[in-house]
């Protein structure tokens, strides 16, 4: 399988690229700074240098050829202001689908976030605000679309070592999740084709990722 990841030097991704480089799977990083080309490279992806806020589709649609999939991993980060969680969180991931589409890769899995869904309370910083706003602009984008599509919404993102067990359904309770099982989850998802057309939420917990994946394609 060739994998196609927006983000390619996030921690997710950098963890997602050993898994399926693991798996004998093809990782391709898409990454803004040429500087990062090293560390994908250690981590068996393949990098390739696209800024996805000023890469047009027809040439991002170039760097999804002979892709099997593609995963949004990108996000502005820390220290970003409103306007680049639009440009990055939703602008970059409609793009992503836009090319997608170009290129005719039906596999999309977007990494979203919990709590999107609700509308944020008086005297939310406005930065988080703009940052739950465009990431779920970026889902009712990509759920709109003819294509075969995974929303992932983790819990509160961890550095902890990874536990291999899980909570996931389309609804969880709050908690946290560590970013190498939620790059497991998503390489998971990848295999488990019934997937599709599901948005599903994560947190750390009592299953297997194996078994909670099967039940939430098979129930």
């Amino acid at each position: 399988m060739r994998v196609v990841i927006a983000g390619g030097h996030g921690k997710i991704a950098q963890l997602m690229h050993r898994e399926l480089a693991g798996r004998g799977d093809t990782a391709v990083g898409l990454i803004r700074n040429p500087h990062h080309a090293a560390a994908l490279t250690a981590a068996g992806a393949h990098p390739v240098v696209a800024d996805l806020e000023h890469t047009g589709v027809d040439e991002l649609t170039g760097h999804l050829a002979d892709a099997d999939a593609v995963v949004f991993a990108a996000g502005a980060g820390p220290g970003s202001g409103a306007a680049r969680k639009d440009t990055v969180d939703r602008g970059a991931a409609v793009l992503l689908a836009d090319a997608a589409q170009a290129a005719g890769v039906r596999r999309y899995l977007l990494v979203s976030s919990m709590g999107v869904e609700d509308a944020p309370a008086p005297g939310t910083d406005e930065v988080w605000a703009a940052y739950l706003w465009a990431k779920k602009a970026a889902e009712d984008d990509l759920t709109a679309r003819d294509l075969d599509w995974t929303v992932l919404r983790p819990g509160r993102l961890t550095d902890d070592p990874p536990t291999g067990r899980i909570t996931l359904d389309r609804h969880v309770g709050r908690g946290a999740v560590t970013r190498a099982d939620v790059a497991r989850v998503l390489v998971a998802l990848l295999y488990a084709p019934a997937s599709a057309g599901a948005t599903l939420e994560l947190v750390d917990g009592e299953t297997p990722i194996a078994d909670a994946v099967h039940a939430v394609t098979t129930g």
